[in-house]
């Protein structure tokens, strides 16, 4: 009885095992599935600024997404528009991080004039402090984020140092409320 007991055991411990193998094989695939050409983009990024700078979120095939500190996306976004091609932001977003005291913008760029990189979406982002949210503008390097940056603006709150027309065009002009994007916004009489 001890003996089928213990091989009972011993077959538990060799299928705990074999799980565990496969779960260490399955990650290590995960890890080395980076598709080829979205990673030479984002190791030429990285090459430049450092990893340091440049926090990669993911990369996946035809989507990338990167992390920067606010003072440094001027820059990123330079070399990411003349070096590898990506030429317009087909949008701006944000989120609200009010646990973290923090507001995340996310550029979705794009390229109409690089036939490789049509399918692709680059989303480079940064942070700023919910408190003061103040991010420099990219107009002066996409011209389309002119109204995505007024959006985030008026519906998140963040300002963008250097653009022309930070002012409402969505909510009235009295809009004296919090800006409606943010998690503490509350439609009143609800």
């Amino acid at each position: 009885m001890s003996s089928d007991r213990s091989n009972t055991q011993n077959g538990s411990e060799q299928k705990k095992a074999n799980s565990d193998s496969t779960q260490t094989s399955m990650s290590k695939k995960t890890e080395a599935i980076t598709p080829e050409f979205e990673g030479d983009l984002i190791n030429k990024i990285v090459s430049k600024f450092g990893d340091k700078v440049i926090h990669v979120i993911y990369i996946r095939p035809g989507r990338t997404k990167i992390l920067v500190p606010s003072h440094e996306i001027v820059q990123v976004a330079s070399f990411i528009k003349d070096t590898l091609g990506f030429d317009h932001a087909e949008s701006v977003s944000g989120t609200d991080y009010p646990k973290d005291n923090q507001i995340e913008v996310i550029y979705h760029l794009g390229s109409y004039s690089v036939d490789k990189l049509s399918s692709q979406i680059l989303a480079l982002s940064t942070r700023a402090d919910r408190n003061d949210s103040r991010l420099p503008t990219l107009i002066n390097i996409f011209k389309s984020v002119e109204y995505h940056e007024r959006e985030t603006f008026e519906m998140l709150g963040v300002y963008f140092e250097g653009h022309p027309r930070n002012e409402r065009f969505l909510l009235p002009e009295d809009w004296a409320d919090i800006p409606p994007l943010r998690k503490e916004f509350r439609i009143k009489g609800r």
